[in-house]
């Protein structure tokens, strides 16, 4: 259970109910005790009536007490399982929903390679499934193993005190018991662990599915993902059906030992009240009510170890990625100021999945308030350089400084606040436009979410909409156009109103007039702001303060736009044929 020592610190949390949890489970078992020994006090009133050693009336009140005690005590003993089952298993419930929010916290953390090389729906099932078996263990399996314990040793100790010779025969069953418990438990992990893992595969593959439909339908694909979610599916079932086939083997096999133990205190007692080492004929219904009480606990061991095993197997999959630790750490928990001077020298920066070299010692600058446009082919390192000023990644050659302190000493959190980004593949959420928009800032008021989206001209579009501002959005933003994704984004940064914005090819899916109009709003917005655009077009460069064109990761040119129109070059010869094209259109 090594695995399982990570919650340790949430049963500490929560002490004062899990001992509360404890001593009422104590109580509870103590009170359950007087329901067999009142039982058999009643056999043996009326043993000795019928043999004639009291009267019958003396009897009858002695019965009559006994089921009134027996009643009593019963009743006490339910409403305090009851209230056992309140303060354990609402822990369990803090207990899950403290480690949801732990593990969501480092996910959070956690750098852009990690999400490189696991899958969603394997990270969604750690958070759902595997947390739930956590739970069973932590709720459920901690009340049952604390209640047989207890119970146990309660039971084990009245009937030791009323026999011992007795109590010895009675429990001699037990050891195989264990022992055979042992050896299912074992198995029930190897087969837990590899049902959770296909678990996460049949998860992810599903995301997927529902993420890609457009494509799936788009090529026909809809048979072939059908064969291939059954042949997952068929997988899952039959590791469920052998964790099932282990888990079952329990039940008949508790079963079979309660029932020899209740022929031992049959045999051996009825034996020893002929010998008059048992004085009383109640002593066995006694033990038989025992044993019965044990019954439950014993036979849950069983589904106690079954429940375990799986925590245990659930519990060590979190800790592989609550373990992992994120690689870009905050070295500095000190506020940072950001103004917005930027500065690269001589950075070299590798990916460490593909082993790409996107960046080769390049060095520029930019000042606060300046325009910074960043052009060049596909897989130049354009949006690299972005990544790397919100520090998304970390360098390992040269050197990026904000406002002339080293990027790593500054505070991660105040650094990535002081950015409005606007990525390549514009990202909106299933939610309304609005709250889309004031993901930026969300206690923007509706004039200032209307007014951003004025000047990245999404407004009249929206408003086109039956709910307008309100339309709730499909996934992923599924609901708009590819230009209005991009608007929407452009919205949600500048009402941010970082001092950077970042722009990473955001203007690809809109026309050229729209363009236009995007760039002379965004031309007044960002006069006090430093702002990094990065373009496949000139139409975006044309009035920044600096251009720089990247090839291979370096830079083969930079200057403005009049200065690089005018000398052979990559820049040249973009525009010479966007011009063209325009003259054409």
């Amino acid at each position: 259970m090594k695995e399982l020592q990570h919650l340790n610190k949430y049963f500490i949390k929560y002490k004062f109910q899990f001992l509360l949890g404890i001593f009422i489970t104590i109580i509870a078992n103590i009170f359950s005790l007087f329901s067999p020994e009142y039982t058999g006090a009643i056999l043996t009133s009326i043993e000795k009536a019928t043999s004639g050693k009291i009267t019958a009336s003396v009897a009858q009140e002695q019965i009559f007490h006994s089921i009134l005690i027996i009643i009593g005590t019963t009743l006490l003993a339910g409403v305090l399982t009851f209230f056992m089952r309140q303060t354990i298993i609402v822990m369990s419930r803090h207990i899950e929903f403290d480690l949801k929010n732990e593990i969501f916290e480092h996910y959070e953390k956690l750098s852009q390679n990690f999400y490189k090389k696991n899958r969603t729906g394997d990270l969604m099932n750690r958070i759902s499934e595997d947390v739930n078996k956590v739970r069973s263990y932590v709720g459920p399996a901690i009340m049952y193993s604390l209640n047989t314990i207890i119970r146990f040793a309660v039971i084990t100790t009245h009937m030791i005190i009323i026999s011992p010779k007795l109590t010895l025969y009675t429990l001699l069953p037990l050891p195989i018991l264990s022992y055979s418990i042992f050896k299912i438990s074992v198995e029930i992990n190897k087969r837990s662990t590899r049902y959770q893992e296909n678990l996460s595969k049949l998860a992810t593959f599903t995301q997927e599915m529902f993420s890609g439909i457009r494509v799936i339908k788009a090529y026909a694909l809809e048979k072939q993902k059908q064969d291939d979610f059954t042949d997952l599916s068929r997988d899952s079932k039959d590791k469920n059906m052998s964790l099932a086939k282990v888990s079952a083997l329990f039940g008949p096999f508790m079963i079979l030992l309660i029932g020899i133990s209740n022929l031992v205190v049959i045999y051996v007692g009825g034996k020893m009240y002929i010998d008059g080492t048992i004085a009383e004929i109640g002593t066995i219904a006694q033990f038989i009510l025992y044993i019965n009480m044990l019954t439950w606990p014993v036979a849950s061991l069983g589904w106690i170890s079954s429940m375990v095993q799986e925590a245990e197997a659930s519990q060590k999959r979190i800790n592989e990625f609550l373990k992992t630790e994120p690689e870009i750490q905050n070295t500095n928990p000190e506020h940072s100021v950001i103004e917005g001077d930027i500065a690269f020298t001589n950075v070299t920066f590798t990916y460490e999945d593909t082993n790409i070299t996107a960046l080769k010692n390049v060095s520029f600058s930019v000042e606060k308030g300046e325009t910074l446009a960043i052009l060049g082919k596909t897989g130049s390192g354009k949006s690299t350089i972005l990544s790397l000023i919100s520090r998304l990644y970390d360098i390992e050659e040269g050197k990026i400084t904000v406002d002339g302190t080293d990027i790593k000493k500054l505070n991660l959190y105040d650094l990535r606040n002081s950015v409005g980004f606007v990525p390549q593949d514009a990202f909106l959420f299933s939610d309304t436009i609005k709250n889309n928009i004031k993901f930026g800032d969300e206690y923007a008021t509706d004039e200032e979410v209307v007014s951003v989206a004025k000047k990245a001209v999404v407004h009249n579009n929206i408003i086109a909409f039956n709910k307008e501002y309100e339309t709730v959005l499909g996934e992923r933003g599924i609901t708009l156009s590819g230009g209005q994704k991009q608007r929407v984004s452009i919205a949600r940064a500048m009402i941010k109103n970082a001092p950077v914005l970042l722009l990473d090819d955001s203007l690809s899916a809109v026309d050229t007039e729209t363009e236009e109009a995007i760039l002379n709003n965004l031309m007044e917005f960002c006069k006090d702001k430093t702002t990094i655009i990065v373009s496949h077009r000139v139409s975006s460069a044309k009035n920044a303060d600096k251009i720089i064109i990247l090839e291979d990761g370096e830079i083969i040119q930079q200057g403005t736009h009049n200065q690089l129109v005018n000398e052979p070059g990559y820049y040249k010869e973009l525009y010479l044929k966007q011009l063209s094209e325009k003259e054409i259109n």
